[in-house]
């Protein structure tokens, strides 16, 4: 193999396939062709048949080969006399990386180019190569330039070239500039370990934070909290005013939090939801303080782009060891208390007690008889009929029902929760929609039939071609179907929501906005679709009586409605001077106890035109 050839190959071989140079082998191949120089050179000479001129070109070939290579390699290369340290050799990247022309380094010592300190450490890094004969190594290390007036972190090797006597003759070394590489590895670590939106810790971290004062507690025999907290109606606000100005939101509220939380370690690990690892040796008291505190604090306005805007806050708290002396238990007990202080209003701190776990557990059977409750026929449909405000019966809403066979009738506030969180609403809806359809298909009169729909069939699952697949099974004609949504179907990306809405709506289906007024931005989901019908909440009909601020909301959403010429119905009517106030405000339809409670459809047959010869028959 040709000269040439053989260092190109040693070449290849101290680059990897990433393209990143190893210094031992790159040092190794500096080396190697000093000393083969020296040895071609001396070949040259011995080589009688070969004129002085050939030779010489020869060499000069070799030579100018090895400086295009030296020259061109992206790292620092340079060599020092041994004896004297003064810099014989130093390529393109070498100048490069010391900020001068080499012109100012060659010829001279460190002493005469570094300041004080820099010289020192080279010096003595030269002396001990010199003197043991072995490379020295460095790999990550800081080193202060300063021509150029800042650190470098780089990798570097320095190794000894003898003459033909075993002599110091050369210092040769490499020197890799890694600063931009470590940075990256560190900007990339500390990425996996916080949240790129508020820049707090996240899960990971979070979990990795526990685990280490799980084990320092148990050694010292110490005790700590965990508390588990939760932004209220951040979703409202995310969909009002758009996701920027909800993520400023998220931003303003974590820096609070953090800044309030006396230096507890405060970790965003998900949505809306943070945790927060108290230190060492807090009393319950203290920690109760400060989770008060910080509900108050994320309570007050939070101003964002010239809005002030109110998310609220709740806070379960579970402290180690009562509450748990694993990692697990105690994240679900400070979950289980955070879930009693929203269900008990939000904006609150509640404490882990004994009965939240036996509620966990109750939730959790409940939840796993959901499982089973399709199977084994559990499942039913109650009707409830919908009229116009002179008493004429237009249609039924259908209402799901599950009759457990130990528990008896579960509320529906109990199941349909769990019933979205774990995903079975997707089924459960649809065995929904398909029975009430199926129904409505065959009263002789051809009354409308109203069934809802959860935010969580929209989000998932295929639920136009359902709703079409159903209507065809069925015959049940699209006109008489009438689904109701909620705000939390429009929440989130509305964009698509809006779009299966209008789809739904092609294929003749009627759209309903159900629980008008609670939400946050009922009013102006009106201006973004064309609903075939308003339902107002029942909190506001049951007061009617009660509160004139109930009646002027009523009115108020009245006047909205025929302004757009959306009929309304109200919901919730149970006396006869509710109905009479609806009729004198021009509200078209109601629903409650006063038209008919929910009951199976055996209830209302002759509301639908079965007769009782058809009863017996059927």
């Amino acid at each position: 193999m040709s000269m040439h050839r053989l260092f190109a190959e040693q070449l290849r071989c101290a680059t990897d396939a990433a393209g990143q140079v190893d210094l031992v082998k790159l040092g190794e191949f500096v080396s190697a062709a000093y000393e083969a120089g020296d040895r071609e050179r001396q070949r040259m000479i011995e080589i009688r048949a070969q004129t002085r001129d050939e030779v010489e070109q020869d060499l000069l070939r070799t030579r100018e080969f090895l400086d295009t290579i030296i020259e061109n390699i992206p790292i620092a290369v340079f060599a020092k006399c041994a004896e004297s340290s003064r810099y014989i050799l130093l390529n393109r990247a070498g100048e490069d990386y010391y900020g001068m022309p080499r012109e100012q380094m060659l010829g001279r010592t460190p002493e005469q180019i570094f300041p004080a300190d820099v010289d020192r450490m080279v010096n003595e890094q030269d002396k001990r190569v010199v003197a043991s004969g072995m490379p020295m190594f460095l790999e990550e290390h800081l080193l202060e330039v300063g021509v150029k007036g800042r650190d470098r972190v780089v990798n570097s090797r320095k190794m000894l070239i003898t003459d033909g006597n075993g002599g110091p003759q050369y210092l040769v070394g490499v020197i890799e500039d890694v600063t931009e590489r470590v940075t990256t590895r560190q900007r990339i670590s500390y990425l996996a370990h916080h949240d790129a939106l508020t820049d707090l810790p996240n899960r990971s971290a979070f979990n990795a934070a526990l685990a280490e004062r799980l084990e320092r507690a148990q050694e010292a025999s110490t005790s700590f909290a965990v508390l588990s907290l939760d932004l209220d109606r951040f979703k409202e606000v995310n969909d009002v005013f758009g996701h920027p100005v909800g993520d400023m939101l998220m931003r303003a509220a974590a820096d609070r939090l953090a800044a309030e939380a006396d230096g507890a370690f405060v970790a965003r690990i998900g949505g809306d939801e943070f945790m927060i690892l108290m230190p060492d040796h807090i009393s319950r008291e203290d920690v109760v303080a400060l989770a008060e505190r910080l509900v108050e604090a994320i309570g007050q306005e939070l101003e964002v782009q010239d809005y002030l805007l109110h998310a609220g806050l709740s806070i379960g708290v579970a402290f180690y060891p009562d509450d748990g002396v694993n990692a697990a238990t105690l994240l679900a007990n400070a979950d289980s208390a955070l879930y009693r202080a929203k269900r008990e209003g939000r904006g609150r701190v509640r404490c882990f007690v004994s009965e939240m776990d036996q509620e966990l557990r109750d939730r959790r059977l409940l939840q796993h008889d959901l499982r089973q409750a399709l199977e084994q026929n559990q499942l039913l449909l109650h009707f409830q009929p919908q009229a116009r405000v002179d008493g004429e019966v237009i249609g039924f809403e259908a209402l799901l029902r599950w009759n457990h066979p130990t528990r008896g009738f579960v509320r529906p506030d109990q199941f349909i929760p769990l019933a979205e969180e774990n995903g079975l609403i997707i089924e459960i809806g649809e065995w929904a929609l398909r029975e009430a359809c199926r129904e409505a298909a065959s009263w002789p009169r051809p009354l409308q039939v109203a069934v809802n729909l959860s935010p969580v069939q929209f989000q998932a699952g295929d639920l136009e071609r359902s709703i079409h697949q159903i209507l065809l099974e069925t015959g049940l004609s699209p006109a008489r179907l009438e689904v109701e949504i909620t705000e939390g179907v429009l929440i989130g990306d509305f964009t698509r929501a809006l779009n299966l809405l209008r789809r739904l709506k092609a294929l003749g289906v009627r759209i309903a906005m159900d629980d008008f007024g609670t939400g946050y931005s009922s009013l102006s989901y009106l201006q973004s679709f064309p609903f075939d019908k308003i339902k107002i909440d029942r909190s506001f009909i049951c007061n009617l009586e009660a509160t004139p601020q109930s009646a002027e909301i009523v009115r108020a959403v009245l006047s909205h409605a025929h302004a757009l010429k959306i009929p309304v119905i109200a919901e919730g009517v149970e006396t006869e001077a509710q109905r009479a106030f609806l009729a004198r405000e021009a509200c078209e339809e109601m629903q409650g106890y006063l038209v008919g409670r929910p009951d199976l459809m055996e209830r209302y047959l002759d509301l639908v035109g079965v007769t009782v010869e058809r009863r017996l028959y059927a």
